[in-house]
């Protein structure tokens, strides 16, 4: 394992692709990775810093923690101050703030909220206090979706009735549809997640190159995967050329996982979801289809979150559209820091301005 590891470390080989990737770039390139763990990659590898003159690498909208929208997290906690109810969710949601409060905040305040590692661990919560309506916060991209929907398929299996699930999911695809026709946002190509492409495969970003001339790449998370990306972008991007490739055949089937497709389909139908700092985009998130309606905590509990309301000074929504870098917003590594987040996109392992503070200058 350490010896395939190394062939994707090798540095002569990183070496070699960054002189191509210069070679390509007579012009320049504005490459956006969409995947979180992308943007953590780059920074740590120092991948940014490498490369030539004429190629800028911007985060985008990949953290699914950090593009959960405010009123989503308010409508959470409401749920949450409701008695007898207990709030399960995955442990990067928890400092997530909302408009007025966050998860762990209203866990300080004696609310029951319990972070989970798996949505199956929410249905033995369920199952062993059946006196509690169990609410699972569901927060993803196609990735984590299909356990999400075997989670809710075994709790009606087991006939479950205190247990639901409060459908914040989001697709990939239609996003980026939206970053092309934001006239903020100047990019030339995608380095296209590579975990969310084991599920959708690449047919699903065809669009982007046949109707706006925008090329992709679907690669991995070691340093030769990325660089091979930009790679194969920035000659696309000289050539003239638009297409949809893959740099990540070990882990993307032209089909991706039809299976995985097949459980969300089944469980779950379209339905419009809000973005932190995009807004409303039709189509990207997931509702629980009628069949599964006794499940649907946004069903289930009649609560009226407050009007959402922006944190002040957090630019997390400019960054998530790669309309500006981390360092430019005036609090990051300041007010802002791992320790004690103030937006989102520092609260998350995966978040553009961890990654930038963790592993770049500019968080020292």
């Amino acid at each position: 394992m350490a010896d395939l590891l190394s062939a994707w470390r090798d540095p002569e080989l990183a070496k070699h692709l960054v002189e191509l990737i210069a070679e390509a770039a007579d012009r320049p390139m504005k490459i956006m990775e969409v995947c979180g763990t992308h943007t953590v990659a780059i920074a740590r590898f120092g991948l940014r810093e490498v490369m030539p003159p004429n190629v800028t690498l911007i985060s985008g909208p990949g953290c699914p923690v950090c593009v959960t929208a405010n009123r989503d997290i308010d409508f959470a906690i409401e749920i949450g101050r409701l008695p007898n109810v207990v709030i399960t969710t995955f442990g990067d949601m928890m400092k997530v703030p909302g408009s007025y409060s966050s998860l762990s905040r209203e866990k300080a305040d004696g609310r029951d909220i319990r972070i989970i590692y798996s949505p199956l661990d929410a249905l033995k919560i369920a199952e062993t206090e059946p006196e509690k309506q169990v609410v699972f916060m569901g927060v993803g991209f196609e990735t984590t979706i299909p356990t999400i929907a075997v989670t809710i398929k075994e709790a009606k299996k087991r006939g479950l009735t205190n247990f639901s699930v409060l459908s914040v999911h989001k697709t990939v695809p239609k996003a980026l549809e939206a970053l092309i026709n934001d006239p903020e946002v100047q990019i030339d190509g995608f380095i296209l997640p590579g975990h969310v492409s084991t599920i959708i495969g690449p047919e699903p970003y065809r669009f982007l190159a046949t109707q706006y001339h925008v090329p992709g790449v679907a690669t991995g998370f070691e340093p030769i995967d990325v660089l091979q990306g930009v790679w194969m972008l920035a000659r696309q991007i000289k050539e003239g050329r638009a297409e949809i490739e893959v740099a990540y055949r070990r882990g993307v089937n032209a089909d991706g996982n039809p299976t995985a497709r097949a459980l969300i389909e089944e469980v779950f139908e379209p339905s419009d979801s809000d973005w932190r700092g995009i807004g409303v985009i039709p189509g990207t998130g997931l509702a629980i289809r009628a069949e599964f309606a006794d499940f649907d905590a946004a069903k289930r509990f009649d609560v009226t979150p407050p009007v959402p309301k922006d944190i002040p000074g957090c630019k997390c929504g400019s960054v998530l559209r790669g309309v500006i870098l981390p360092f430019e917003c005036k609090l990051f590594g300041k007010g802002c820091t791992p320790e004690h987040p103030i937006g989102p996109c520092m609260v998350s392992s995966e978040g553009s301005c961890a990654a930038y503070y963790r592993y770049t200058d500019y968080g020292r």
